[in-house]
Formats: structure tokens, sequence, C-alpha cells
């Protein structure tokens, strides 16, 4: 009876502290950390084309920078690119539709819509580049599986092809179809 005097008292102290124990353990923590996708950034590429004018060349820089935007599928470096080459066009002629589908980039974050609006730039600076240059060559790009199989072009300063029209999906997608000299 005696043993029995101290185990109870010894069983209800195990329990105070055995529940005091349990109330001091946790879920252990769970932490979630949400990493992104590392970004490939295909770079502009130097050309070796030479304009007859400052201000064209400058425009065709821009064109440069805006293609690249698409080829990295990046709206809002596309929208950035469209002002500028908005105000560098500004001394010279072109035609009203080149202008107009800048600023319809320059006015909406989606890459599709962008790119739409890119083939009618594209083919509006190859009439703004007929006779521009002075040396060197821009070379005429084409995807035939760009919006919807339809085909579309752009203008590089480089043979190496990177799709402005898929990115990444089909970065190599294209051929040079002809040179600007």
């Amino acid at each position: 009876m005696k043993r029995l005097a101290y185990i109870i008292p010894f069983a209800a102290i195990l329990m105070v502290v055995g529940c005091k124990e349990e109330k001091k353990m946790t879920e252990p923590e769970i932490v979630i950390i949400e990493t992104a996708p590392l970004e490939v950034v295909h770079p502009t590429s130097k050309g070796d084309a030479g304009f007859k004018d400052a201000d064209l060349a400058r425009a065709f820089d821009l064109y440069i920078i805006l293609k690249t935007a698409f080829v990295n599928t990046n709206s809002k470096l596309a929208t950035g690119a469209a002002k500028r080459m908005v105000a560098a066009l500004v001394g010279i002629e072109v035609d009203s539709k080149l202008t107009e589908a800048l600023v319809g980039i320059a006015e909406t974050d989606d890459v599709e819509t962008q790119r739409a609006l890119f083939f009618i730039v594209t083919t509006a600076m190859e009439s703004v580049l007929d006779g521009a240059l002075e040396s060197g060559t821009i070379y005429k790009q084409y995807c035939p599986m760009a919006f919807g199989n339809t085909g579309a072009y752009w203008l590089s300063n480089s043979k190496d092809i990177y799709n402005p029209y898929f990115g990444d999906k089909m970065l190599k997608c294209g051929r040079v179809d002809s040179e600007i000299k």
C-alpha cells in the first residue's frame, strides 16, 4: 500500500508533465519558398548595317530591341521599346500604320496582341529601310508557323534565327528569306 501511495502521485506528476510537454511540442514548421524558373535572356546582337541617316539608324536599333523583347516574351520591354521607337521616328517620313502599330504595342501588355502588331511594324519598317543602307546587311527572316501557319516576317541584324513570334517555345523556328543591302 505504501508503494501505491508513491505510485499514484508519481503517475499524476508524469501525466501533468507529459501533458505540458505535449502542449510545447508543435508541428514542424513548413516554409514554402516560391522560386521563379531561371529566365533565359536572349540578348540583342550587333549588326554591321550602316545607315545614311542617323535617326533611321536609331529607329532600327530600337526595332531590334523591340524584336528582342518578343524573343524573350517580355511585354514590358516591348512597351518601352515601342514608345521610344515612336519618338525616334518623329523626324522620319513613315507610313501612319507603323506609328499606329507602335502605339498599339505601347498601350497593351498582352504579348500576343503586341506580336500581332509587331508584324505590321515589320512590314512598314521594311519599306522605310528600302534604300536607307550605306553598308552592311539586314536579314529578312520568316517563320512559316506564325499566326496559325500563315507565316510572318521579321528583320534582323544577324543571320541567327531568334523567333519573336514564339520566343522560347520555338526559338529557332524560321529561316533567312532575303537580305537587304
